[in-house]
């Protein structure tokens, strides 16, 4: 069983033709149509440089935290190496610097 097709007469329209005149006929649903495609591809555009901007805020915070440790510890660092303690013993030990008794001082009086 095979099925033939009879050309049919007066049934061949241009479809460009039909597209064109449907198109200038319904003017508002056009560009109703070009208004969301327009909204739509906003949206994208704004998530997606919110979404960079998400990520840069997040690589910032996170070189934020390094710095904050990092600055901890160089501030006890200081600590340790301004202790009276520590810089008394190393004058002691390289420089062989003592502190002077009672009769080595000398005071000096200004006018």
């Amino acid at each position: 069983m095979t099925v033939q097709r009879q050309p049919k007469s007066g049934t061949n329209f241009n479809l460009l033709l039909i597209l064109v005149s449907d198109l200038t006929r319904n003017k508002m649903r056009v560009l109703l149509y070009l208004m969301v495609m327009v909204s739509a591809m906003a949206v994208i555009l704004s998530t997606h440089h919110n979404r960079q901007q998400v990520i840069a805020l997040e690589d910032l915070m996170e070189e934020k935290d390094q710095l904050d440790v990092e600055w901890r510890n160089l501030v006890l660092e200081q600590r340790a190496l301004t202790e009276h303690n520590r810089i008394e013993a190393l004058v002691e030990k390289q420089l062989n610097m003592q502190r002077p008794t009672a009769e080595q001082e000398v005071v000096v009086k200004l006018k």
